[in-house]
Parts: C-alpha cells; sequence; structure tokens
C-alpha cells in the first residue's frame, strides 16, 4: 500500500518538533500504514475551499463506486431517511446527509476499512468522531465562517496514532490498550518513547497523503497549547478534552477540568456547554450507526452538569483553603526570613546595628557619595572609663549600660542615619547629607543627654557615664576610602582620650589630628 497518494506537502510543514529521522525512516517501511484513496483526498480539499457544496462533494465521490453505495446506503438508513422516499443519486444522498456527515463517512470508510474488530481503534475514531461534533458546536460560537473546515481538522486530530500503532506494534501493546492513559499522558509518554506526539506525527501522514498543508497544521497544532489569539485553532484544541470528558468513567470529574479550561478563554461566555453537550448526544448515535460502531452510553447532561458544577465548587474551596495556607505559611516564612536579616545585621546587646552592617553600609554610602558629589559625617564614640565601670560594678550592670546608652543613641538619630556597635564599648554613627558642624552639633546632643541622664543605678546610686568623640566629614578630607574616613573619626577620638576624655573633636581642627 503506497503512502504517497498524490503530492507530498510535508516539506512545507512546520511541526512543533522535527520527527527524529529513525521513525520517519520506519514510517515510510512500514507496508500497513493507513493511506487515503484520491477521492477521499479530493473530498478533505473541497472541504478546505470556501464555499464547498453538494454537488461538488457528489462528483468527488462518484469516482469510486464502491463508496458511492456506501453513502447511498447509509442516506437510506433508518436514521437518516425522514421520509418513506429513497434516494439513488449520490447528490441526493449528501444533500440528505450533510456535508460534515459526510465528510465523517467518507474519512471512516476510507480509514477503518478492516480495522473495525479492534477495540482501541474504535476508542481513538469515536474520539475523533466526538471532538469533531464538539469543534463544530464551539465554531458556531466562536468562528461560523470556519465550522466546516474545523470539524474537519477535529476529525483527524488523532490520525496518528493509527500510524505509531501500523509501524510499532510492539510498543503499541503497552502504550496504547483500552485502559488508556489521559491524552495529556498519552502524549508525554509518545514524546519519551518516540520523540514526538501522534499529533505530529498525524500531520506529517495527511501531509503525505496530499491533504492542504493548511488542515496538515491544524492537526500538529490540535494537542500544543491553547492559542487565544486564533479562536478556530482554539476550537479544535478545545475540542479533545471534551470528547476525553465524554468517554471517560467518570465524565463528572473529567468535565470539571474542561469548565476550568473554558474559564480561561476570555470568549467562553458565549458557549454554552449545556448545549454543545446535548448537540453531541443528539448527533452521535447516527455517527455510530453509520460506522458500525458501539456508541458510548448517552449522558444525562443535566445531571452531569449539575455534578460537574458542585465537584467544581468543592475542588475551589479546597483550592482557597491551600491557597490561604500557602499564603500564611509563605507571610510565616517572609517574616522568619526577615527576622533572620534583622538578626543577622543587629548587635543582640544594644539592638543597633552591628559591625558588619556598619560596615557594608558606610561602604555603599561613601560610593554614592562620590558618584553623586554628596557629603556625609562620621561620629565615632566611646564610652569613657568603662573598664573601671566593669570592674567596680560587674560586667551585668556594665551590659546594662551599654544597653541604655544604644536606646539613647537611637533615639537622637533621625530617619536615613545609622547608629551602630562598632564593638566593646565602642560605637559609630552614620550621618548623610550632613558636614562637620552638624556632626558636632548632634554629638553634643549625645553629651548633653548622658549629663542628665543615668545609663543605670546601683544601690538606688545613678551612675553616669561621659562619652569621647571623634568626627570626620568627607568634606575635610581626601578620603580614598570609607575605611580612611573612619580610622580619621577614630584618631579624633583617641585624641580626645589622651588629652582628659568627656570631649569632641573635629578632624582638620587645630589639634584634633
Amino acid at each position: 500500500m503506497q503512502v504517497i497518494q498524490v503530492k507530498d506537502n510535508s516539506k512545507d510543514l512546520v511541526l512543533v518538533t522535527e520527527l527524529p529521522p529513525f521513525l520517519v525512516a520506519d514510517l515510510i517501511k512500514c507496508p500497513s500504514l493507513p493511506t487515503l484513496p484520491s477521492v477521499a483526498i479530493k473530498i478533505l480539499k473541497i472541504a478546505r475551499s470556501e464555499n464547498p457544496s453538494v454537488n461538488d462533494y457528489a462528483n468527488a465521490i462518484e469516482h469510486d463506486p464502491a463508496l458511492t453505495m456506501r453513502i447511498i446506503t447509509l442516506a437510506n438508513s433508518a436514521f437518516f431517511s425522514r421520509t418513506p422516499t429513497r434516494v439513488s443519486a449520490c447528490s441526493e444522498a449528501t444533500a440528505r446527509l450533510g456535508l460534515d456527515t459526510t465528510l465523517a463517512a467518507v474519512m471512516s470508510f476510507s480509514l477503518l476499512q478492516n480495522k473495525g474488530i479492534d477495540a482501541y481503534y474504535q476508542r481513538v475514531w469515536m474520539r475523533s468522531i466526538i471532538a469533531s461534533l464538539a469543534a463544530r458546536q464551539l465554531a458556531i460560537n466562536l468562528c461560523p465562517d470556519m465550522a466546516g473546515q474545523v470539524f474537519t481538522a477535529s476529525l483527524l486530530q488523532d490520525i496518528g496514532i493509527i500510524a505509531l500503532r501500523e509501524t510499532y506494534p510492539k510498543d503499541s501493546n503497552t502504550l496504547y490498550t483500552e485502559e488508556a492513559l489521559s491524552h495529556r499522558q498519552l502524549s508525554e509518554s509518545e514524546q519519551r518513547l518516540f520523540g514526538c506526539d501522534h499529533s505530529q506525527v498525524g500531520a506529517w501522514l495527511a501531509a503525505k497523503w496530499g491533504v492542504p498543508v493548511a488542515l496538515a497544521q491544524r492537526i500538529c497544532d490540535s494537542h500544543s497549547e491553547y492559542d487565544i489569539a486564533s479562536p478556530d485553532k482554539l476550537c479544535v484544541q478545545l475540542s479533545g478534552p471534551i470528547a476525553d470528558a465524554w468517554l471517560s468513567s467518570h465524565p463528572a470529574q473529567s468535565l470539571v477540568t474542561v469548565i476550568r479550561e473554558f474559564e480561561t478563554y476570555q470568549g467562553a461566555h458565549t458557549i454554552s456547554l449545556r448545549l454543545l453537550l446535548e448537540n453531541i448526544k443528539q448527533q452521535l448515535p447516527a455517527l455510530a450507526d453509520m460506522l458500525q460502531m458501539v456508541a458510548p452510553p448517552l449522558l444525562d447532561n443535566e445531571s452531569l452538569l449539575s455534578e460537574a458544577q458542585q465537584l467544581l465548587f468543592k475542588q475551589t474551596l479546597q483550592l482557597n483553603a491551600r491557597l490561604e495556607s500557602q499564603q500564611a505559611e509563605l507571610a510565616s516564612l517572609r517574616q522568619r526570613q526577615d527576622e533572620l536579616e534583622e538578626r543577622s545585621r543587629t548587635d543582640r546587646l544594644t539592638g543597633l546595628a552591628n559591625r558588619a552592617w556598619l560596615e557594608e553600609q558606610l561602604q555603599k554610602r561613601f560610593l554614592l557619595c562620590q558618584e553623586q558629589s554628596l557629603i556625609m559625617s562620621v561620629v565615632f564614640i566611646d564610652l569613657d572609663h568603662f573598664k573601671k565601670l566593669n570592674d567596680k560594678y560587674g560586667h551585668q550592670l556594665g551590659d546594662q549600660v551599654l544597653e541604655r546608652f544604644g536606646k539613647a543613641l537611637q533615639a537622637l538619630i533621625r530617619e536615613g542615619d545609622l547608629a551602630g556597635r562598632w564593638g566593646g564599648e565602642e560605637f559609630l554613627v552614620i550621618l548623610p547629607d550632613e558636614d562637620a558642624r552638624a556632626a558636632q552639633v548632634f554629638a553634643k546632643r549625645i553629651a548633653q543627654r548622658l549629663e542628665k541622664t543615668p545609663m543605670a543605678h546601683n544601690a538606688q546610686e545613678p551612675i553616669h557615664v561621659s562619652v569621647s568623640i571623634g568626627i570626620a566629614c568627607l568634606d575635610d578630607g581626601g578620603f580614598g576610602s570609607a575605611d580612611e574616613l573612619i580610622d580619621a573619626a577614630d584618631k579624633c577620638m583617641y585624641f580626645i582620650k589622651r588629652t582628659g576624655r568627656g570631649g569632641i573633636a573635629v578632624y582638620g581642627e587645630r589639634g584634633a589630628q
């Protein structure tokens, strides 16, 4: 049986994933690969034209006498014959059946052939029939001018399964079974096994048959991500999940997935899922009878939709509960992270910034001042006679002094300033946008606060402390780094300690060097 019947259009096809060379070679060598007679290919081309007519279909079908007789017999069957008058011409039979049913009949008679005894083959084709009915109903709402083309593409979306089963019969025994995976899982398994899925194989096969490239491309795109920008393509993509729900052993549960997918499309409000399912229910028995196939049990659409809506509501509640729980957990984790970050840059005793955070921030602010020609001052503070205080009153009281001094210092700085513990009894304050004079005013406020406020009490005896303070401002020296700026303030502070303590020295002023 020849694979290429008319014109090979596969080279003009744009596949999502190129078929692996080994797969193409095996498909071409397969002696039982599905093929189409020329009349079926001609019917497909007519179906893709702008205004296909009954006469166009009939003229093409009449070139195959056996197919003509089957179409006439079908039109005279009990389901399609609404009057006692029997038809004897192909044009009359096509008019009675309608173009879409005629197309489905031609494709089914051409492809099913002797495969009818295969239960899985029948299930695949039944899925295609249901999908085509669903796609046409969707297209009537979303893109009525393309309803016929959408019907055709949906009808052929799974022909790749037929090709893969014929080419790899051993693999098919485990992959394609009665207890099949979901269609999405099936595609994933095909990707792992063959390097592509059946939608791409089906598109390639259709192009090999000589069908128009646009139709083959729709088959290729039938299983891809929803394309909401292309309503006709979306109709084909949504049709498969609807067919899966119809054939599912748990249709209500499967229908929940369909409803959710409808909600992702902004035009879904124009579609009545109830009417869509009713349309399938009305037409499916006739098509199944035409193919001598057993139709799946007809569904009670009202009960089915009601159950699906209840399941959807229940799932939504569960989802919201999980979402709230996850959000609470996430907020807790963020709070925990914030606390850990705060701890990583905070001195535990005083609550001020620790040395590492001071150094990091000073480096950043120093570079910013250089880039934008800004000023900044640093104030270096040392508590006087702190060792003697520890020796006399003990380390516990000494820690109390450090803690209260940290709170006093924090109360004196403004927003944007940064105060921290440099180490031991030494403290550092960064004052952005402040010159040496403003820094000196700030330092005096510290000294005044300490004069008025005791930092601890021993047996009701207030304990006051004094501080030695050194100040350095970027404007007062050619500092090449933040370290040089700190070093200048540190030297000024030690100048005060050497000359009696309890004072303030500014870098650059007489005697401070």
